[in-house]
């Protein structure tokens, strides 16, 4: 992956104040002392990515945290999606089969609404729907659950940060108590996060990717998290990220992904991560119990 370099300035906090103390990632679906266990599009190895089953699948499996993917539709709504396209994950070559290449940014949002998106994972799956982010984010919140937030392709999506932070607001997610623990917002667009950061000081933020030691001070500024491929990640590495301090006055943290395999969580454990995200949540919590 390729890490833009950053240009950083020292951001005001915008009259919004950390009131409480953010939680620290570990032992939130792991073991006390473990790494925290993060539900990957949800629990997308046992269920349709990105899906509400997704998300109740890893509740059903005791996991507190959920990942998850936002894109806005050409009417300006905001949806959870991985991928910038619709055919790999919904029937859309059915429904619009003179549409290719079927980009969510131009599709309406009852147009997305009406396709499938889960036949192509099991047919037991079948009827499910592209959920909208308030969808998405009142069903972690039926369910007692945690949100990592991935900012989706920012750049296709101009002023998505605010948009984002507004519904989160609309939907009671920039809280106290949220804030304090049960939201971060990521992407691999560092002006992004940075903005993000500038918007909503408050609110806890992550990078996606492996920037260079010599570059952690900047992204110290903005970014409470580095969040590497496992592939990456060292243990020298991990120790020179703990080492900075990030805006809110405590460690950066690392959560690194996608790991799916016993072994690699014991070993990606070893390195003192704070967070595993996974497509099989109940595979890494048991190896690093």
């Amino acid at each position: 992956m390729h890490v833009r370099a950053v240009a950083v300035t020292t951001t005001a906090l915008l009259g919004v104040a950390l009131t409480a103390p953010l939680s620290h990632a570990r032992g939130d679906g792991a073991g006390d002392d473990g790494p925290t266990v993060v539900a990957h599009r949800g629990a997308s190895g046992y269920a349709p990515e990105n899906t509400l089953a997704a998300v109740d699948r890893a509740a059903e499996l005791g996991i507190r945290w959920v990942e998850n993917d936002v894109q806005r539709t050409r009417d300006g709504e905001l949806v959870v999606l991985h991928d910038e396209t619709l055919n790999r994950t919904t029937d859309v070559e059915e429904v619009f089969p003179d549409r290719s290449p079927w980009k969510v940014k131009d599709f309406t949002a009852a147009e997305i609404a009406r396709l499938d998106a889960g036949s192509w994972f099991g047919p037991e799956y079948a009827g499910a729907r592209v959920p909208t982010l308030e969808q998405y984010v009142d069903r972690v919140e039926h369910n007692h659950q945690k949100l990592l937030l991935e900012l989706k392709s920012p750049g296709l999506y101009p002023g998505i940060e605010r948009q984002t932070l507004k519904v989160l607001a609309n939907e009671g997610w920039l809280d106290r108590r949220h804030v304090a623990g049960r939201l971060v917002v990521q992407s691999f667009d560092a002006d992004s996060i940075r903005t993000v950061h500038d918007l909503k000081p408050a609110v806890k933020t992550g990078f996606l990717g492996t920037p260079a030691v010599s570059e952690l001070p900047a992204y110290a500024e903005f970014a409470d998290q580095i969040n590497p491929s496992y592939s990456s990640l060292s243990m020298s590495y991990v120790s020179a990220v703990h080492a900075f301090t990030g805006p809110h006055g405590r460690p950066l943290e690392v959560l690194t992904w996608t790991v799916n395999d016993a072994d690699t969580a014991r070993r990606v454990a070893g390195y003192d991560v704070d967070g595993i995200i996974t497509n099989k949540p109940d595979v890494v919590r048991d190896a690093v119990d």
